[in-house]
C-alpha cells in the first residue's frame, strides 16, 4: 500500500453561500492530492505525461459524511491500495481540523498512450517507483 497526506486550506470561492465546500471542489482536491502523491514518490505528474502516458479518469465515487468549511485547513489521506495493471484505484479520506473524518472518496484512472491513445498497463517505469514506495 501506498499513503501520503497532503494539507489544502479551503478558499473563499470554493464555498457556496452557506460557506461549505461546493460539492464540485472535491474533485480537484483530490487531483491535487493524486499529483502530491506521485511528487512525494519521486515523479512530478509532468514528467507521467512527459514518458508519454496519459491518466483519465473514468470512475469517480465520493461520499460526504461531514460538510467542511470556509478558512477549515483539510488533511487529504491518499492511498493506493492495489498494484496497479491497465488501471490505478485511488481511494481518499478527508479530515478536517478538528481530525474528524468528513469525506471518503475513490478514483479510477487508467494508463493511456499519449501517442496511439491506446490503453495500456502501467509502465514499467512507473511500476518500479510503486513496488519501490510499497509498504505492508
Amino acid at each position: 500500500m501506498i499513503h501520503t497526506t497532503h494539507s489544502i486550506r479551503v478558499r473563499y470561492g470554493e464555498t457556496d453561500p452557506m460557506k461549505y465546500v461546493y460539492y464540485g471542489n472535491y474533485a480537484e482536491y483530490f487531483e491535487v492530492a493524486r499529483v502530491e502523491l506521485f511528487r512525494e514518490l519521486g515523479m512530478p505528474y509532468d514528467e507521467i505525461e512527459n514518458q508519454g502516458i496519459w491518466l483519465p479518469v473514468s470512475e469517480y465515487s465520493i461520499k460526504y459524511l461531514k460538510p467542511a468549511f470556509y478558512d477549515q485547513v483539510l488533511e487529504i489521506h491518499t492511498y493506493i491500495k492495489k498494484i496497479p495493471g491497465v488501471k490505478i484505484e485511488f481511494e481518499y479520506e478527508i479530515y478536517n481540523d478538528a481530525k474528524q473524518k468528513i469525506t471518503e472518496a475513490k478514483t479510477t484512472l487508467f494508463f493511456l498512450d499519449s501517442q496511439t491513445h491506446k490503453i495500456v498497463r502501467c509502465p514499467e517505469f512507473l511500476m518500479k517507483l510503486i513496488e519501490k514506495n510499497w509498504a505492508p
